[in-house]
């Protein structure tokens, strides 16, 4: 059976969804190769679908730039997810990604991800409600963000600089030179 072929809302909406934070116009049209209007269309066309199907997500366009978000209605069935989830431990995906984070932060979210293999927003988000990690804007990129660990776990884990982390140099070499094979294999193509 022959998979439907995906609109450009779907594109749209997949695009948002894996990037869980505000995306400009201009590149979702550059990502998807079209142009702005297209693109204003689409968005238009998913945010009428969204809200008029009674949906758990929403849109927000704000200076040209759009975020797919969990419906206003429903902040309350959120917060309890979130409560439930900053009173329970840490879950392994939680470890890994703050492990991540103390090793090679600050770090983008893009790496985290790439590193880990799936989409991590919503344990980056219970991270910092945690306090244990915080996100600044990236100064090579304006629409993204680094994260890195916070003072806060710095002195819970009795440190009192990242570097001091146990075997730091050794699992930032092993990282290092996990992205340079792949670089050169990259290369060898």
């Amino acid at each position: 059976m022959e998979k439907p072929k995906r609109t450009l809302g779907a594109k749209v909406e997949a695009i948002l969804f894996m990037h869980g934070e505000p995306v400009t116009m201009k590149r979702l049209a550059s990502l998807l190769k079209t142009d702005g209007d297209k693109i204003k269309t689409a968005l238009e066309a998913l945010r009428h679908e969204l809200s008029n199907e009674g949906r758990g997500l929403d849109l927000v366009i704000h200076d040209e730039r759009v975020q797919l978000v969990t419906s206003p209605d429903l902040s309350s069935l959120i917060s309890q997810l979130i409560k439930e989830e900053v009173d329970n431990k840490l879950t392994p995906a939680s470890l890994e990604t703050l492990a991540i984070i103390a090793y090679l932060g600050p770090c983008s979210r893009a790496l985290i991800e790439h590193v880990r293999g799936v989409n991590s927003s919503f344990i980056l988000r219970s991270l910092m409600v945690r306090g244990l990690i915080e996100r600044k804007p990236d100064p090579k990129r304006s629409s993204s963000f680094l994260y890195q660990p916070t003072f806060e776990f710095l002195n819970h884990m009795g440190i009192v600089t990242q570097d001091k982390m146990p075997e730091f140099e050794k699992y930032r070499e092993l990282v290092r030179s996990y992205f340079e094979e792949g670089e050169k294999s990259e290369d060898d193509r």
